[in-house]
């Protein structure tokens, strides 16, 4: 019998800046980081490709994703919901 292991996904929360491709949102998310030697907070952002199947969203639209399994090339998110 094979146990079920209990698997913590990723989530990250970001802001919708392309949804021109079919089922696939271009998502960035910005997270503000303090530099180890001059103490000094900095915004580093990133942008994900991520996959959803029904819905309408908009560019700027405030959305949660997770992770999945390889879905495509480029894809490896999820919509989780609408934020």
């Amino acid at each position: 019998m094979q146990e079920k292991k209990n698997v913590q996904h990723k989530v990250f929360t970001g802001i919708v800046t392309s949804a021109k491709m079919p089922k696939t949102l271009v998502v960035k998310v910005e997270q503000v980081k303090k530099h180890p030697k001059y103490l000094k907070f900095y915004i580093v952002h990133a942008k994900f490709k991520v996959h959803y199947t029904s819905g309408v969203y908009a560019p700027g639209d405030k959305v949660s994703f997770i992770e999945c399994r390889p879905l495509s090339k480029d894809k490896r998110w999820r919509i989780a919901k609408k934020a």
